[in-house]
């Protein structure tokens, strides 16, 4: 009988644990943190320039805490905002969208799409993340039947701010003056992406035309057009290049570092999302190594290592949402990142 007492003790126990993790976990979800990255990639002398970097939203109608969140960002008064896709995760999530972004579209801008901008959340075994490639069991008969999100309003919405649509683009932003060149995919997740063409050498020099938000020309105007022919510079004198893609796998990463480009924005990831302390992320969601699911790292070459001699940057979103059929992080806080591009020191 004292075995039997024991044995349910230690169940009562097991679960009572259980419960309260689920329940931190739950919590955790809906405490949004800005992380705050200075970014080693400009030339010295060049002045710093900050981005938010946006990523992961997953909105529903259901979100509103997230949407004031996102709005309240507006305060940092960044140079530049760059979203690097899954803003929804139902229809619903439209509406609160246009209403989280409304204070960056008179901001430069740019942004690439991820699956769930194109494909609703659906139910899925968490389990499958496990797997070497999550999508290899999923049932095509399945898929098929989910639900097209309205890509195309979640498109025309970041459009219609003048940011940059980099989905398998190339393409630049005029902040303050000064031109940064860019260059992105469509998801490689939902494999949309076609890297866009490297420019020939003879028009290189060529500047493309920046985004940014349009109006009636003036002799200020003129001279700001002007103004933006000139490229803010790397660390190694060259116009900096930034690279976007939603989900990072590494043929995408190997095709940028092959090009030079100085920093790659990316989410996804949901940096794990179930992360143990001490330990990291158990999975990315993609081919990325565990180690960096989330964070400022560099490309090639191993976290932690001696820097090499240049270095391609990249910085993975851990993201602000969660599929809203797992609500849950452990570990991982949702969150924005105010990224300051800074001179190499």
């Amino acid at each position: 009988m004292s075995a039997l007492r024991a044995a349910a003790r230690a169940l009562t126990g097991t679960a009572l644990v259980g419960v309260g993790v689920l329940g931190y976990a739950l919590v955790e979800a809906r405490m949004p943190v800005l992380r705050r990255v200075d970014v080693p990639v400009l030339a010295p002398g060049e002045e710093p320039l900050t981005i938010l970097h946006l990523s992961d939203l997953h909105l529903t109608g259901r979100t509103e805490e997230r949407v004031e969140w996102v709005r309240a960002l507006a305060g940092l008064h960044p140079d530049a905002v760059v979203n690097t896709g899954d803003n929804l995760s139902f229809a619903s999530g439209m509406e609160p969208l246009r209403r989280a972004l409304e204070p960056f579209l008179g901001l430069p801008g740019a942004f690439v799409m991820g699956d769930h901008d194109y494909r609703a959340t659906a139910f899925k075994l968490p389990t499958r993340y496990l797997r070497a490639d999550p999508r290899a069991g999923d049932d095509p008969q399945v898929e098929a039947r989910v639900a097209e999100l309205p890509w195309r309003e979640v498109r025309d919405l970041q459009a219609s701010g003048g940011w940059a649509d980099l989905c398998n683009a190339r393409g630049a932003i005029a902040v303050r003056g000064r031109r940064i060149d860019l260059v992105g995919v469509d998801d490689p997740h939902a494999e949309r992406d076609d890297y866009p063409a490297v420019p020939e050498a003879s028009a290189s020099s060529e500047a493309p035309t920046p985004s940014g938000p349009s109006g009636p020309s003036t002799p200020e105007d003129s001279r700001e057009s002007t103004a933006r022919g000139r490229a803010v510079r790397d660390r190694a004198g060259r116009p900096l290049r930034i690279g976007m893609t939603h989900a990072p796998y590494q043929r995408i990463l190997e095709r940028m570092s092959a090009e030079g480009v100085d920093l790659v924005l990316a989410g996804h990831t949901h940096g794990g999302q179930l992360c143990v302390p001490g330990f990291g992320a158990l999975v990315t969601n993609c081919d990325l190594d565990r180690s960096r699911a989330s964070g400022l790292s560099q490309w090639p070459g191993r976290p932690g290592a001696p820097r090499t001699a240049d270095p391609m940057h990249l910085h993975v979103s851990a993201g602000l949402g969660t599929s809203p059929y797992t609500p849950v992080r452990i570990a991982c806080r949702p969150e924005a990142a105010l990224l300051t591009l800074v001179p190499d020191a």
